[in-house]
């Protein structure tokens, strides 16, 4: 195979995808494809399950998101504000890093209706990240839609110089929308002036062509209409589903550099995940002392404190043996960070609590 999907929502693209995870890395195999990418909207909960589904069929996953994007700055929240999309795929660890990042900010600062970034995050957390323009509602097709060519290349050339050459793709869709056809060769003309590649996809939202009913009562759901209502929301074309390569090339029979670029694409992304191993956070020691030697000092501080400068024998022992265990075990920074918390609620008259499993509420103690 020679083609890969990297457009796809799951059903972790809330009441818009109808893909379950469960079968969709099956059905991926049932069609031949050796690879299979993950690009909810705005979300990457379905990652995890996403990767072990597709390591279980023999699919390589490749760990990715749409995400929205705010014209201007995250920050400005105006009933105005309009928002864009963008395809993340991770080329590496370091690339899943950066859009988890950009994935959690677009939570907890961009968050009006939709989870949104900026160029500015962007320009923060870009490497590792290979980057689409992505679908109609991406800013460089809306540009075309616009007839802002210049504008649409304006921005191309911004996010090619951004991710980097070799990182960037306009990508090209075409599920019988006539919005849709009628830039596809602006966005081909793009592509050759910045001298970048193009990537056809599907937005693959259903898994198979009769799939779309389901899909559209999803919709219905999301919007709180039913079936029946005439003006309800709906994707224009039942072609929102896992195409096979055939389909794909005979859509985008004129750009094949289009077709192959997308399995390009999905070898070069490698993400790896390892399960089984306890992580834990990194407290960060002050003036980069070793963390065991600063653990030390501080339990001896703490000693000397309660016990005075010449505590007996059996006391010292019994710490040196208490710090060989912890970490032995790895728990080092663990104590670092509870005490840091401690430490920080007692200076603030902070009461600290703890409970036993099993305890009564009425019967939680306060912490010592």
């Amino acid at each position: 195979m020679s083609f890969a999907h990297l457009h796809v929502h799951t059903e972790y693209s809330l009441l818009d995808g109808a893909c379950r995870i469960s079968e969709i890395a099956s059905a991926a195999k049932r069609k031949g494809f050796s690879s299979l990418a993950i690009t909810d909207h705005g979300v990457m909960y379905g990652v995890i399950d996403f990767y072990r589904a597709c390591q279980k069929e023999g699919v390589h996953p490749v760990i990715g998101c749409e995400v929205y994007v705010a014209p201007q700055s995250r920050f400005e929240k105006s009933p105005y504000e309009r928002y864009y999309h963008m395809i993340l795929l991770c080329e590496n660890n370091t690339g899943y890093q950066n859009l988890i990042k950009l994935v959690s900010l677009g939570f907890t600062e961009g968050f009006y209706n939709k989870p949104r970034i900026d160029d500015g995050l962007l320009e923060q957390y870009h490497e590792g990240l290979i980057c689409l323009s992505a679908c109609l509602a991406g800013e460089i097709p809306q540009r075309l839609l616009q007839n802002d060519y210049d504008g649409a290349l304006e921005k191309a050339v911004y996010y090619r110089d951004l991710f980097g050459r070799e990182n960037f793709f306009i990508e090209l869709q075409d599920h019988g929308i006539e919005e849709e056809q009628r830039i596809l060769p602006g966005l081909a003309r793009i592509a050759a002036e910045a001298g970048v590649g193009m990537a056809a996809t599907n937005d693959s939202h259903y898994i198979e062509k009769e799939d779309s009913r389901t899909h559209g009562i999803l919709l219905c759901i999301q919007t709180g209409s039913t079936v029946s209502d005439e003006n309800k929301m709906e994707f224009q074309t039942d072609e929102f589903y896992l195409k096979t390569e055939d389909e794909m090339r005979a859509l985008f029979g004129a750009y094949p550099e289009a077709i192959e670029n997308t399995q390009k694409i999905a070898d070069r992304c490698q993400v790896t995940f390892t399960f089984g191993e306890r992580k834990l956070p990194r407290f960060d020691v002050p003036n980069g002392e070793n963390h065991l030697d600063y653990f030390r000092r501080s339990c001896y501080e703490g000693l000397h404190r309660h016990y005075g400068q010449h505590p007996d024998q059996a006391l010292t022992d019994r710490l040196e043996y208490e710090i060989g265990t912890i970490a032995e075990m790895g728990f080092v920074d663990y104590y670092l960070i509870v005490n840091d918390f401690v430490q920080y609620a007692k200076r603030h008259g902070i009461c600290l609590l703890h409970r036993h499993h099993g305890d009564r509420p009425d019967k939680i103690q306060p912490a010592v």
